[in-house]
């Protein structure tokens, strides 16, 4: 699975508007508690020139972040993407259009409070824990009111809403790794419209005024108001969450090696191999080897290895690498004789010692006649059809062509041969309302492309992104090279995820 989701651990709407009657402004509320989190700007309802501004304050614990990475949970950095994801609430009152908001990290630290009122801001922190537009908790003022944040590059980030309904979804990898690297604190990130989306208020002094922000560059039209759904939130999938995506696809081809060729361009004449190193069950790092250099040679044989190793296109031995925890890989490419063996062996090696000795059954790159778009039959075959949250499932997939006719000669057989598709991608569905828990992931990130080995396609679930106590669906999408697209498949296939309770 190459898709993780880190909750908030605090979050806060934070602002300086009028209570109701205009006669106070609510920068002492509190509202940490609430289920929804509130952006908005408003110019001149007050009075001619006046501003009336909201933001939002999240922060997500890094803490279980940096133990996935260390497990091998989590690829190193530069491997992996994160994103900021807060979801639209819908909501009865008018909703701004074509702005920008601001995601910029928070430079100090703030407690979230226990507030709940978004409409008459009465929950006023007044020494209480909690955040507000003037503190960033009971016992220490912000340096700047509104919130001190970081604006230079790579502490800032920001995102257009063209109807403003949409999500956010913003990319602040850089961030996050300076937080992993402790080369910045982590205090989550401030949200708010972007400064020329801000109420336009020209100070006599330059300086904020009170707890009006001086803004020259700023809107003289309202921006009201675009609603996030908090962390409190009762809806599952709508909490704000930093998400990690990679692609952890890996691409064995021991199952389907073929000969260079000719016909192929010189990318698909080459062949990765990979090896798996279990031990008790646990891929474990060869201890020899651990994240360095292995070696691995061809050869021929009926059997076992036999004679000299065979001669590589690329070179001879191969020279394999690590991937990761227990993981190695190499790529190769061989020439054919005139007659071609029907077997190989690879003999992975360092020095004297031998690791794994692995049979391959190559083939030859042939080229047709006629033209053909192949329609596949899919299946899966170890779907349990329940699942726990805290599970971490890898599902099998079975494929062929689904006109194939066998003729009368044909042996039948309990582990029928399965196609292997080089890029297959997956979504994940809730049946009962058909929304989307795990979009297709595939963009810059591939993060729900399949892998597939000598057994065929998989790829692994983390149930625990899932809702327990709801059926969800599987489909599958193929990617179309003649076309550059991917094709749908019609096969659903449904399974529950079940709450785990220790």
């Amino acid at each position: 699975m190459a898709l993780k989701r880190y909750k908030a651990i605090a979050d806060n709407t934070i602002v300086n508007t009028y209570k109701p009657g205009f006669k106070l402004r609510a920068t002492g509320s509190n509202t940490g508690y609430a289920d929804v989190m509130e952006i908005y700007s408003i110019y001149g309802r007050e009075a001619s020139g006046s501003q009336e501004l909201s933001r939002l304050l999240v922060q997500f614990n890094t803490t279980d972040i940096n133990t996935d990475r260390t497990r091998g949970n989590l690829p190193a950095s530069g491997s992996v993407s994160f994103y900021l994801r807060l979801f639209n609430a819908q909501h009865s009152k008018t909703v701004p259009e074509d702005y920008t908001l601001s995601i910029s990290a928070i430079s100090q630290s703030w407690q979230e409070g226990v507030g709940l009122d978004l409409e008459a801001y009465k929950d006023d922190t007044d020494g209480n824990v909690g955040s507000n537009w003037m503190s960033a908790s009971n016992s220490s003022a912000w340096t700047k009111v509104g919130g001190d944040y970081l604006t230079s590059s790579g502490f800032t980030f920001s995102q257009t809403f063209e109807t403003g309904l949409e999500d956010i979804e913003v990319d602040i990898t850089d961030l996050v790794e300076k937080w992993l690297a402790g080369t910045q604190n982590n205090y989550g990130v401030g949200v708010h419209l972007s400064s020329s989306f801000e109420a336009y208020f020209s100070s006599s002094t330059g300086l904020d005024s009170g707890s009006v922000i001086h803004n020259t560059d700023g809107a003289t039209t309202s921006y009201y108001t675009k609603r996030f759904f908090a962390r409190d939130s009762q809806y599952f999938f709508k909490r704000p969450v930093l998400e990690a995506r990679w692609n952890s696809r890996t691409l064995d081809d021991r199952g389907h090696f073929y000969y260079s060729s000719s016909l192929a361009p010189a990318e698909d004449n080459l062949n990765t191999l990979y090896l798996y190193n279990y031990v008790r069950g646990v891929l474990k790092n060869i201890p020899a080897i651990g994240t360095g250099e292995i070696y691995v040679d061809l050869f021929s044989g009926s059997s076992s290895p036999t004679g000299s190793a065979l001669i590589q296109s690329v070179s001879t031995p191969a020279t394999g690498g690590y991937v990761s925890t227990g993981i190695y890989s190499c790529s190769v490419c061989l020439t054919a004789a005139s007659t071609p063996l029907t077997t190989l062996f690879d003999v992975w090696y360092s020095g004297s010692t031998q690791y794994f000795t692995g049979s391959i059954y190559p083939e030859v790159h042939s080229a047709a006649q006629t033209v053909s778009k192949p329609v596949y039959f899919i299946n899966i075959t170890n779907n349990r059809g329940r699942y726990r949250s805290d599970e971490n499932a890898r599902f099998n997939l079975y494929i062929r062509n689904k006109f194939w006719n066998p003729t009368i000669y044909t042996v039948a057989d309990t582990n029928p041969a399965t196609t292997t598709i080089e890029s297959a991608s997956y979504r994940v569905y809730r049946t009962i309302d058909a929304y989307e828990a795990i979009p297709y992931g595939t963009g810059s990130d591939l993060h729900t492309l399949m892998s597939h080995d000598v057994s065929g396609n998989y790829f692994s679930l983390d149930m625990s992104l899932l809702e327990p106590g709801y059926q969800y669906a599987l489909k599958f999408a193929l990617y179309e090279s003649p076309v550059d697209s991917w094709s749908e498949q019609p096969e659903t296939f449904t399974f529950r995820v079940e709450e785990y309770e220790y």
